[in-house]
């Protein structure tokens, strides 16, 4: 339903998205996970069709989206990052409004509907500055479903949302994506795992990894992370084991405590430990535990030292 072929933008020197290629299914909810700056609204503004590319093509059900943008409009439903709401005006008539600038064939039942649908039909008649951040982003959803689009971008849904209100607004998102294309932007792991069918990972404009949220896990089942724990000189021990076969990426995390990784393959736990003890430091515990999706996105987005020297 999304197809995107080397998308690339370019603000004067700087290089926002470079060369993207992608695909979002119907009826499949597609995570565009990366850090902030990472390119992911920059590619939803044209997906939209808010701006051109510098180079490179998008369609969103066959159309273009820049020579055929109307057509893409249509079809698409958008909620950008802050939802553009008049606080002074009712919800149902701020929906009337948006829905008689698509003009839409029977706007009122088509408000009615929306309303039901993301569960705010009995505040149709209350003033949206009067609604909690939740409420006010269901409303956000509910304009971008009044025309019943195939398409649905969804630009960070719920940022700046209590626990409470992201698990609705997830639950609505779940339900939503059943019949849709559904693409959502998002810097929240959890979210992306809990909400998607298949996840893009996007770090400084460029796609990284893209499989299910299971599948990217698995990628790095073979890899172990193990957390030490010593009486104090955990910086010693870090500077004792770093030059051991096998061991990857130690990080110090305070005086006590420290972790590294290694390959399942090749058990190096008793070597490690050999070495500790060989340094006249007290091990008191050693855990291990398997990669979760955030060691392996922090992984994917960490800053190669070498390429940032180029």
């Amino acid at each position: 339903m999304i197809q995107v072929s080397n998308l690339t933008k370019d603000y004067g020197a700087r290089r926002a998205i470079d060369g993207l290629n992608f695909e979002a299914r119907q009826g499949e909810i597609t995570g565009f996970l990366g850090p902030n700056g990472a390119g992911k609204t920059t590619t939803m503004r044209i997906l939209t069709g808010y701006m051109p590319p510098s180079e490179g093509t998008a369609n969103i059900a066959g159309y273009d989206v820049v020579k055929e943008s109307l057509e893409v409009r249509k079809r698409v439903g958008y909620l950008p990052e802050t939802v553009p709401l008049y606080t002074e005006m009712t919800v149902f008539d701020y929906l009337k409004f948006m829905a008689d600038l698509r003009q839409l064939p029977k706007a009122d039942e088509a408000v009615e509907e929306t309303l039901e649908m993301v569960g705010l039909l009995d505040r149709a008649n209350g003033f949206i500055g009067n609604l909690s951040k939740g409420m006010r982003q269901r409303i956000g959803l509910a304009q971008a479903l009044l025309h019943r689009p195939e398409v649905l971008i969804l630009d960070e849904p719920t940022i700046g949302l209590d626990p409470a209100q992201i698990l609705e607004v997830r639950n609505l998102i779940r339900e939503i994506g059943k019949e849709r294309t559904v693409l959502l932007s998002t810097h929240i792991l959890s979210e992306a795992q809990q909400i998607c069918d298949r996840i893009l990972i996007i770090n400084k404009g460029k796609i990284v990894a893209e499989d299910t949220p299971g599948n990217l896990q698995s990628r790095l089942a073979g890899a172990q992370r193990v957390q030490l724990t010593l009486r104090g000189e955990a910086a010693k021990a870090a500077e004792t084991i770093k030059g051991l076969e096998g061991v990857q990426d130690v990080l110090l995390q305070n005086d006590s405590n420290l972790e590294f990784q290694y390959d399942v393959q090749k058990d190096i736990r008793p070597s490690v430990a050999r070495a500790i003890i060989q340094a006249k430091l007290d091990l008191l515990e050693m855990r291990t535990a398997s990669l979760s999706l955030e060691d392996i996105f922090l992984q994917l987005t960490k800053d190669d030292p070498a390429k940032s020297e180029e």
